[in-house]
C-alpha cells in the first residue's frame, strides 16, 4: 500500500496536493472516512505542526485540528508566543480511522499502525519538498516516528530542539532550511491527562522552546 501513484510528480503549490490527494486509494482508510484532510497554512509558514491524524470533527470538517484538540493547541501556541508565526498544520495519515461503538455507532479513533503510516508518507515528503519550514513541530508519537523513525521515543526527547538526525528515514527527503526538529505530545493527551493542568503547562513549556528557536 502506497499514496505514491496518486502524489503529483510535479506539483508547485499545496492546492495541487490537495486537489489530488481527494482521490487517494493509497490505503484502506479511505473507504471508512468522509473525506481525505489534507494540510491547511501559508505557503510561506516557518513552523510546520505535523500531528498524528484527523479526528472526527476534522473527518467531517475537512480541515485539520478544529476539534478540541486543535482549540487547544492554538491556545498553547498563543501562550508559548508563538502565534505571532505563519504556521501549517498537517498530520502524518490524512484519513480518520475509527471504530464504531453503539450506542448510535459513535465513532472512536484508532490508532494508525505502521503500515498506514508508511503508506501516508508521500503526501507527507510532497508537503515538506513545497514547504521547507525553518522548524518542524511533532505532536505525539505517531508524528514523531512517521519523522524520525519507529524506535524515536517522545517521552525520552520531549522539548528537546534537535537538528535532523541522520538516524532519520529518508533525511533528504524532509528538507528544512534549519534543520531543526522538536517533539513533544499530541494536544489530545493533554485533553486526557488526569491532570490536565500540568499538562497543559508542560506542553506550553515544551512549545515555547520552539518560539525561542525561531528568534
Amino acid at each position: 500500500m502506497s499514496a505514491e501513484e496518486f502524489v503529483p510528480e510535479r506539483a508547485t503549490s499545496i492546492d495541487e496536493l490537495i486537489v489530488a490527494a481527494r482521490g487517494c486509494r493509497g490505503c484502506h482508510l479511505y473507504e471508512n472516512a468522509t473525506q481525505t484532510v489534507f494540510g491547511d497554512g501559508p505557503p510561506d509558514a516557518r513552523v510546520l505542526f505535523v500531528g498524528e491524524q484527523p479526528g472526527d470533527i476534522e473527518d467531517r470538517h475537512g480541515d485539520p485540528f478544529v476539534g478540541p484538540a486543535g482549540r487547544l493547541l492554538d491556545r498553547a501556541v498563543a501562550d508559548a508566543g508563538l502565534d505571532r508565526e505563519p504556521r501549517y498544520l498537517t498530520n502524518a495519515v490524512k484519513h480518520f480511522k475509527f471504530t464504531t461503538r453503539p450506542p448510535g455507532k459513535r465513532r472512536i479513533h484508532q490508532t494508525p499502525d505502521r503500515t498506514e503510516i508508511v503508506a501516508c508518507r508521500p503526501w507527507l515528503l510532497a508537503e515538506f519538498r513545497l514547504l521547507r519550514p525553518e522548524l518542524v513541530v511533532a505532536l505525539g508519537a505517531t508524528a514523531a516516528k512517521a519523522l524520525l523513525g519507529p524506535s524515536f521515543r517522545v517521552t525520552r526527547s520531549r522539548g528537546v530542539l534537535m537538528p535532523w538526525p541522520d538516524s532519520a528515514p529518508e533525511p533528504e527527503e524532509f528538507p528544512t532550511s534549519a534543520g531543526n526538529i522538536l517533539a513533544t505530545v499530541h494536544p489530545s493527551s493533554v485533553l486526557r491527562a488526569e491532570d490536565r493542568h500540568a499538562a497543559y503547562d508542560a506542553f506550553v513549556a515544551d512549545l515555547r522552546v520552539a518560539a525561542g528557536a525561531l528568534g
